[in-house]
Formats: C-alpha cells, structure tokens, sequence
C-alpha cells in the first residue's frame, strides 16, 4: 500500500496497523491544514478509494498527490461550493477551522459557525448519512483549572461566556453540529488536546521561536499538568468516530476528547507542560528556560493586560496576551473514559515515541529555517502566512481544483 513519502518513522510505522476499514468516499473538509492534511493521508491509508479534500488554504508543497485524493480550494463560507463538494460522500469529516487566537474576529464566526452551518445544510440536502466534527475541549473552558475531568464533568454547552472568541464560535459549530444529529443525518464532535507531531505550523513553531530568541521564560512554578494528543492519535479518533455512528448508538450526538492516554508520562495521562518545552529547547540546541528566572504570575497577568490594550489600540498581535497566559498556567487533561468505551479508542503512538520523533522532525526541517529576528510581536511566518491566506480567500471565491 503507498505511503506519503513525508511520513516521519514513527507514522510510516503506525501507518502499518491492522485498522477497521473506512467508507469508500471520504470528504473532508480543512484537509490543507496539520491536521486534516494527516487525517487525509490516514484515509487513503486504510482504503478509502477517493478522498475529496475542501480548504480555502491551497495544499502546501509537503501534501500527498495520490490519485484517489482530490484538492478543492474553495470556502466553507460559499453554499454552493459546500453542496457540490459533499455530494455523494459517505461520510463528511469536518476539519475547517479558524483556529487559535490570531485570527481577526469576523473570520471566526464565518468560518467556524456559519461555515458549519452550511455543512449541516449541504449534508442534509445531499443525503448525506454521517457527519465527524473536529471540535476543540477550549470550548468548555471557563477558566477554572481541568484536572483529570471527563466530558460530563466540564461545563455544558452553552456556556454564558468563553476565554476567546474561537472557543465561543467552535462551540457554536459544535452545538449546532450535534443539535443537527438524527437518524438521517448521525453526527458526533470529536477533539484533540494540544496537537504536534511532525509538520505542525503553530503550537511548537510558535514555542520553540520563542525558546530560540530567549524570550521564553517558565510561567509562574511551572508544574501545570497537561495532556497532549500526536496528530495521528487525533486522526485515529477521528476515523473511528465514524464507525460509531450507527442508529441508536452511544456516540450519536456526542462530544468526545482523545489524547495520548495512558501513555503520558503519568499514566493517569498528564506531564508537566514545562518540563516537555525544556526538552524541547534543549533538543533544538537552544538554552535552558530552566536556567532562566522564571516569571511570577502577577507580573504576568499585569503585562498580559497591558499588552490587550496595546493590540486593541495598534491592531498588532502581541503574544503574551491574556489567553495566552491562562493555557499557559491552567491544568488542563482528561479523563478520556468516553472514548476508550464509546469510539473503541486507543492511541496508536505512545507520547514517548511521539514526542522524540516530533522533536527529532523539528530538528531536521524547522530548525535549519529558524530565525532568531522573529520575537514578541506576531507569530511564527508559517502560521501566519496562513492566516493570511484563511482570512483573504474566505468568502471570496468559487471552488476550483488544485
């Protein structure tokens, strides 16, 4: 069976499981994307005989050309485009998304609700039978500390207010996207927690350039637990959701989280945040944040205050912003019981094994383009560059092949 020669060791290893088959026509949508352009790849790996690919994002230089994979790049935000695209699927992976806290506010209500929104219509339209949403667990964050919480436990949706305005219109998208699901049209929300793995263009990209310019420092004692998710972990949650969409079954409707599990360093399935970005720092070279003087939290809640006034003012994105230090200080991981019993799911790389191949990629293909100009204003390049493009080409535009 063909592989994306961009696999790294560990994903051409996994790619090699024995896996329940997948429905022969595959739509998903944000297929450009870490995420979606692995979850792609992952379908045609476990026999999809056509993937059709939506993203407003053309496919990057890195992205698998197989036959049985077609690239559209076209907006979610476009009904016409939505409607031609999800005809005659099988099943609709919804991956687009404006995600993180970048983005200018009116693309995220466009992209992540209405263009959800339009899925649900299309699909309904088409006969469409099965719907997986990638959904995110910010939704239910109220700025409380998650500790080991399951889904049930978290805040019900809606909520009367949210951290940040993606979180607000994921959970909008998410609601209706369940609300949505009935015996013609099954539906379920599954999501990751802190995604890497090899070609991630925005949670280690941005870190890591600000371990390399020196003006990462440990936030407060440093010892906030969380979980992490490898993408392919993410993608085979995302798979398997389909296969749970069946009438009366558990999952119809539902809102699931999956992460690397038992396979943490902790096997109730948690690190510590700090200590895996200062193995990070030190394997890309860089120094210690350790040896750094750590930063106290007042100190951070003044700057990050200071630093909304100035972004409001200027329109520039400063990084050490108010969600940016809450995710950065908060517990956040789960207990995913729900998924394990409901979906079947079990990760199918450890985070040890995830991790140190994640590291040894970045060291090999983002290292050797890291600039140390890069700093406290704006993003990393690459996770700007698409941003760029997701807010330029957004309702702008019909469809077209790649």
């Amino acid at each position: 069976m063909a592989r994306s020669e961009h696999l790294s060791p560990v994903q051409l290893k996994a790619s090699q499981g024995k896996y329940p088959p997948v429905p022969a026509v595959c739509v998903v949508t944000g297929g450009t994307g870490f995420v979606g352009g692995r979850l792609v790849e992952m379908l045609v790996e476990r026999g999809a005989k056509k993937v059709r690919v939506l993203d407003v994002v053309p496919p990057p230089k890195n992205a698998w050309h197989d036959p049985r994979i077609e690239y559209v790049v076209g907006d979610i935000c476009d009904r016409a485009t939505v409607a031609a695209f999800v005809a005659g699927a099988d099943c609709v992976w919804h991956n687009a998304a404006a995600v993180g806290p970048f983005h200018p506010t009116d693309l995220y209500f466009k992209v992540n609700y209405e263009g959800t929104l339009n899925i649900i219509e299309a699909c309904k339209a088409a006969g469409v039978r099965k719907v997986v949403m990638s959904s995110s667990p910010s939704t239910r964050f109220d700025g409380s500390d998650v500790d080991g919480l399951t889904e049930a436990q978290m805040p019900s949706l809606p909520q009367k207010s949210y951290l940040q305005t993606y979180a607000e219109t994921k959970a909008m998208g998410e609601k209706a996207m369940t609300d949505a699901c009935c015996a013609e049209l099954m539906t379920c929300a599954v999501a990751p927690h802190q995604v890497y793995g090899p070609r991630d263009n925005l949670f280690l990209p941005n870190l890591l350039e600000a371990c390399g310019t020196g003006r990462l420092r440990i936030f407060g004692r440093g010892r906030n637990r969380i979980c992490f998710t490898h993408v392919d972990n993410y993608c085979h949650g995302l798979i398997i959701a389909e296969k749970a969409l069946v009438p009366g079954g558990a999952a119809l409707g539902q809102f699931y989280i999956v992460t690397d599990g038992e396979t943490h360093p902790h096997p109730e399935g948690y690190l510590y945040f700090w200590d895996v970005i200062e193995e990070a720092a030190l394997a890309m070279g860089f120094a210690s944040l350790k040896s750094r003087l750590a930063l106290p939290m007042w100190l951070l809640w003044t700057v990050a205050y200071i630093s909304e006034f100035i972004s409001l003012l200027t329109g520039f994105v400063l990084k050490l912003n108010v969600f940016n230090v809450k995710m950065l200080t908060m517990h956040r991981w789960f207990t995913i019981t729900a998924a394990e019993r409901d979906l079947g799911y079990a990760p199918i790389v450890s985070f040890a094994d995830g991790w140190a191949d994640c590291l040894l990629w970045f060291k090999q293909h983002w290292l050797p383009g890291f600039s140390q100009s890069q700093g406290f204003f704006g993003i990393a390049d690459q996770s700007q560059e698409k941003i760029d493009i997701q807010a330029t080409g957004t309702a702008t535009g019909k469809a077209k092949v790649a």
